[in-house]
């Protein structure tokens, strides 16, 4: 399994940024992915995820400024991010779990005046 996560980047408060993960090894069809992110300083954290159905599950601090979506054909999940706030600001990381957790890469997202 791989989960290359990207589109991080720096941007100012208010502004937006979108990410994306392409998987392979599996089939987001039917498994569950998500995101989390680690702030500098803090641990990891629950951001979003999305089942198999396409029903999804928010942190409570990003619900109605994050939304998470996939595209099955291209085997790749997004995160919208809008509004963004300077406590944001974390490494974004794509997540995957059976028997195990599997983690992407990793991708910067920097929320700076």
């Amino acid at each position: 399994v791989q989960l290359q996560a990207s589109g991080g980047g720096l941007v100012q408060p208010g502004e937006s940024l979108s990410l994306s993960c392409k998987a392979s090894g599996i089939r987001i069809m039917i498994n569950t992915l998500g995101w989390y992110r680690q702030a500098p300083g803090k641990q990891r954290e629950f951001v979003a995820q999305i089942n198999s159905g396409g029903n999804t599950t928010y942190a409570d601090s990003v619900k109605g400024r994050f939304t998470i979506s996939k595209d099955n054909a291209k085997n790749t999940i997004y995160l919208r991010m809008i509004s963004l706030k300077s406590e944001d600001t974390a490494v974004y990381y794509c997540h995957y779990r059976r028997y195990r957790d599997y983690w992407g890469r990793g991708t910067l997202v920097t929320v700076s005046s």
